[in-house]
C-alpha cells in the first residue's frame, strides 16, 4: 500500500451512484420526497407573495424589493440543497458510526477519513430543491432586467462571482456541520445536531440589514465575524441582484472578507475533526 494514492473523484463517484441506486431502489419514497420538498418550496413563495402585499421591501431602504428578494430566497435555497444532498445525511451518520464502533472501517480504510466520512451518503432528492432554486434565480432576474424602472443589468463579472460565493457560502456551512458533528467523539451521541444546525443557519436566511438595528446588532456581529453564517446567502444574492457599481464600499470588504471566513471556517473545522479522532476510542479498546 506504500506510495498508494487514491483517485477522490472517482470514489466519490462511485460514492453518488451507489446512492442514486439505493434511492432507486424505493422510487415511491424518492418521488414523494422529491414532491414534498418542491410543495415546501412553493408554499414559501406563496407565504413572502403574500408579506409583499402589504411591503414594499424587506426592512426600509434595504434595497431588498420583491424581486431582489427572490433572488436572496432562490440562493438560499441553492446553498441549502447543495448542503443537504451531500453533507446533511453524512453528518447525522457520524454518531452513529461513533456508537456502533463502524467508525474503525472508515480510519483503516487508505485514503482521508474526513472524505470518507462527508461524502459515502448522497441525497437526490434533495437536490429537487436546487431546480427550484435555479428556477425561482431565473425568473427573478428576468423580472429584475425586464422591468421598466432601473432595470437590472447583468454584469459578466457578477455572472462569475455568483456560482464562486456559492461555492465559498457551501463551504462555510459546510465547516460549521462537520464542526458539530465532530462534538460526536466526546459526547458520545450527538441526537441534537440537527437542532444545533437549524437554530445557527437560521439566522442566514435573511438579509443582514435586518439585524443592524438595537441589539440586533450583536446578532450581526457574531454571525458575520465568529460564525459567519450571514456572509453564506448575503453576498452572492447582493452580487447578482444588485448592480456591481452601486455596492457600497463595505458590502466588498464584507466580500472580501468572505473568502477568508471561508479558509479559516475550512482550517478550524479540519482541526477540530483530527483533534476529535485523536480522542476517539475504538470499538475494540
Amino acid at each position: 500500500m506504500a506510495g498508494y494514492r487514491p483517485s477522490y473523484s472517482r470514489v466519490f463517484l462511485t460514492f453518488a451512484r451507489n446512492s442514486l441506486v439505493r434511492d432507486m431502489s424505493f422510487r415511491t419514497n424518492f418521488i414523494l420526497q422529491s414532491i414534498s420538498t418542491v410543495s415546501w418550496t412553493i408554499m414559501n413563495i406563496g407565504f413572502y407573495l403574500i408579506v409583499f402585499q402589504y411591503t414594499d421591501s424587506i426592512g426600509e431602504d434595504t434595497g431588498w424589493g420583491r424581486d431582489e428578494f427572490f433572488v436572496f430566497l432562490a440562493t438560499t435555497w441553492i446553498i441549502n440543497s447543495l448542503v443537504q444532498t451531500f453533507f446533511m445525511p453524512n453528518a447525522q451518520q457520524f454518531s452513529e458510526l461513533i456508537r456502533s464502533g463502524n467508525l474503525d472501517f472508515a480510519l483503516l480504510k487508505p485514503i482521508d477519513t474526513q472524505f470518507v466520512i462527508s461524502f459515502p451518503r448522497v441525497d437526490w432528492a434533495a437536490l429537487s430543491n436546487l431546480f427550484m432554486g435555479l428556477t425561482l434565480l431565473g425568473y427573478s432576474l428576468f423580472q429584475l432586467t425586464t422591468r421598466e424602472t432601473n432595470p437590472l443589468i447583468l454584469d459578466w463579472r457578477a455572472v462569475l462571482m455568483y456560482p464562486f460565493y456559492i461555492a465559498c457560502g457551501t463551504v462555510i456551512m459546510y465547516s460549521v456541520m462537520i464542526t458539530l458533528a465532530s462534538t460526536s467523539v466526546w459526547l458520545g451521541r450527538n441526537q441534537t445536531l440537527y437542532n444545533f444546525w437549524f437554530y445557527i443557519t437560521n439566522f442566514s436566511r435573511y438579509p443582514m440589514e435586518i439585524y443592524k438595528v438595537g441589539w440586533g446588532m450583536a446578532l450581526w456581529v457574531f454571525f458575520t465575524f465568529l460564525i459567519p453564517v450571514l456572509l453564506v446567502v448575503n453576498i452572492p444574492a447582493r452580487i447578482m441582484a444588485k448592480p456591481l457599481n452601486t455596492m457600497e464600499t463595505h458590502y466588498w470588504q464584507l466580500a472580501g472578507y468572505s473568502i477568508f471566513a471561508t479558509l479559516i471556517c475550512l482550517t478550524v473545522s479540519r482541526r477540530i475533526f483530527v483533534r476529535a479522532l485523536k480522542s476517539y476510542r475504538s470499538a475494540s479498546s
